[in-house]
């Protein structure tokens, strides 16, 4: 955290990681480096961890709320069963992350970017998605009911199983990713960019009988 007098250069500069209690609120975090923490259960309101980096460690069952993640990049970091609530993830970047079981409400996601990684389970309903980007992630029975990904990018995911009733994908790049149990019927899909295999898997949801010869 910072204290008084101590320059932002400074506070960029520390290393060793900041030793939470039970609860941590309104502390500054800005810069630290959170490699190899193992944080459990722990609550965290209002804390500023713009800039953070972590590589490994896990957070399980921690509560998060109106805390910033601003420019924030995970790598191989565990985060699993956590909530966060009002989180401020723009520009966060989570690689090759493991968030299984996570749920959040009413963050903000503008140009969070995820690449590889379980996101199986984890809750993201109504989130506004539009400018987010996934690829290579495992996205199992993920909760993305009423989501609006409209332009946004979800290539070479696994979406099988995720409930997407009332997801706006309007645009969305999906191509790559396993859509089998999308019902095109209660998604916006319109303009969603597909292969030729998905396009195939769509029209077989929506009750046309597809033939590959001219019989």
């Amino acid at each position: 955290m910072r204290t008084a007098g101590m320059s932002r250069s400074y506070v960029a500069r520390m290393t060793e990681p900041p030793e939470p209690g039970p609860q941590v609120r309104q502390q500054d975090w800005e810069g630290h480096d959170l490699s190899d923490t193992r944080w459990e259960s722990v609550e965290l309101v209002d804390v500023d961890l713009t800039d953070v980096t972590a590589t490994g460690g896990s957070w399980v069952g921690c509560t998060l709320r109106d805390c910033r993640f601003t420019g924030a990049a995970f790598t191989r970091t565990a985060l699993t069963g956590c909530t966060f609530t009002g989180c401020d993830l723009a520009a966060a970047t989570f690689t090759d992350c493991k968030l299984v079981g996570s749920r959040f409400e009413r963050c903000r996601y503008d140009r969070l970017t995820v690449q590889g990684g379980d996101w199986s389970f984890t809750g993201l309903p109504r989130a506004d998605l539009r400018r987010a980007r996934f690829t290579g992630v495992r996205m199992r029975e993920a909760d993305l009911s009423g989501a609006r990904l409209v332009g946004a990018s979800v290539r070479d995911s696994d979406l099988s199983a995720a409930l997407l009733h009332g997801t706006d994908l309007t645009r969305c790049d999906l191509r790559g990713t396993d859509l089998a149990g999308l019902d095109p019927l209660s998604t916006t899909i319109t303009g969603a960019v597909v292969d030729v295999q998905q396009a195939l898997v769509l029209a077989v949801a929506l009750g046309l009988d597809v033939r590959t010869d001219e019989r």
